[in-house]
């Protein structure tokens, strides 16, 4: 059964926006902090009542303003992990996952499911005060599923532990995914969490949501320059798009990248959506940057491409990968960013020269500013 999401309100606060989660998926809300994440996830649960909206779950439908329709928080039968937990500290782990449960197997149920989650039978007799922080998330995550929910929501429920537990708990609940057939929704301020975990993010800031999709299609093609911002992408540049002439080949046209005599006009795919003379950016993803050796006339770029003589400026080790910041010599001052494994960065040092390859088929153009309170659909969906 899909969850559905669809709501309008601007008082008391703004909250704009669609989505849309399958059973078995689980949906990451990303953004800055006041972009209304947990706003959202409220409204879901039936803690918040919003002025405008349809909330429904397959055939259920648990608020329609239209209609006159709101559903209570206690007959929605959504499972709720909190970022604070919320244990009942006077209980033990047991008693905390038997809460919502009723009947004589109560207890059973409750500590079968701690079992699942890889709570031992002598935790499960522990207050929430005698455990760590990630026993205490499993407790929580325990008490969320026990009782089979229709939705399983998560607000940034990683958060309170330490790197270690966290990846223990992200593996805990990769495994758990493989048997629970419900939408998830997870709120998260950590986009690395949100690429690892979900399979798809929603997008939001100001309270709207901006873009539902994967993280890799979301990366190649952003909506606007403010998706480009939030999700991270380092690649982005400012430009004017120009569009086709008559020399153009079909489907394709011009961008300016700078100004004055340092000014490149680029041919990029037309999308058609786009007024020449508009102000843009432009991203271009990691896949579509290659590096080479110089002398350039050794290492010609591809059909299709540009090449750029940079300077390596600095190299940053972040653990498997690292990080490069090349500066532009050629055309206009730029930056770029890649990231590099293993082999291919031992012969590099700071001040090298080199060759920068770009796929202009894969330089995507968008608008700097778009209507911010746009619903999610066809256009700003993306999918791979």
């Amino acid at each position: 059964m899909s969850l559905q999401v669809s709501i309008d309100q601007t008082l008391p606060m703004r909250l704009a926006g669609s989505f849309q989660c399958a059973p078995g998926q689980l949906v990451a809300l990303v953004g800055p902090s006041g972009a209304g994440k947990t706003s959202l996830l409220r409204a879901i649960a039936g803690l918040m009542k919003p002025k405008n909206a349809r909330i429904s779950v397959g055939s259920a439908c648990w608020c329609d303003t239209a209609q006159g329709l709101f559903v209570p928080p206690q007959q929605r039968n959504v499972g709720l992990v909190f970022q604070d937990y919320a244990l009942m500290p006077h209980m033990t782990a047991l008693d905390n996952v038997a809460l919502p449960l009723r009947g004589p197997e109560r207890l059973h149920q409750a500590g079968e499911m701690l079992r699942r989650v890889g709570l031992s039978a002598e935790l499960m007799q522990r207050r929430p005060a005698q455990l760590s922080g990630g026993q205490q998330q499993r407790v929580a995550v325990a008490r969320a599923l026990v009782r089979e929910p229709a939705v399983l929501l998560l607000d940034e429920p990683f958060s309170a532990v330490d790197q270690m537990n966290r990846q223990t708990l992200y593996a805990l609940l990769a495994e758990l995914r493989e048997d629970i057939a419900v939408p998830m929704v997870l709120v998260t301020h950590d986009l690395n969490e949100a690429r690892l975990l979900a399979d798809e993010l929603v997008v939001m800031a100001e309270g709207a949501v901006l873009q539902q999709g994967r993280a890799d299609a979301i990366h190649r093609a952003p909506r606007n320059a403010r998706v480009a911002d939030i999700v991270g992408i380092a690649n982005r540049f400012d430009g004017v798009w120009l569009g086709p002439d008559a020399n153009s080949p079909v489907g394709t046209g011009w961008l300016r990248w700078g100004n004055g005599g340092a000014a490149m006009h680029l041919p990029v795919r037309d999308k058609g959506r786009i007024e020449p003379g508009q102000s843009v950016a432009w991203v271009v993803p990691g896949e579509g940057l290659r590096l080479c050796e110089v002398p350039v006339a050794a290492n010609p770029a591809p059909v299709n491409g540009l090449s750029l003589q940079v300077r390596v400026v600095t190299l940053r080790h972040l653990g498997d990968v690292w990080l490069l910041r090349l500066q532009c010599l050629d055309g206009p001052q730029a930056t770029f960013q890649i990231m590099l494994t293993g082999p291919q960065v031992r012969p590099l040092v700071p001040g090298q020269l080199l060759q920068l390859c770009l796929d202009l088929t894969m330089l995507h153009i968008m608008p700097i500013k778009t209507g911010a309170g746009a619903l999610v659909s066809g256009q700003n969906r993306v999918r791979a």
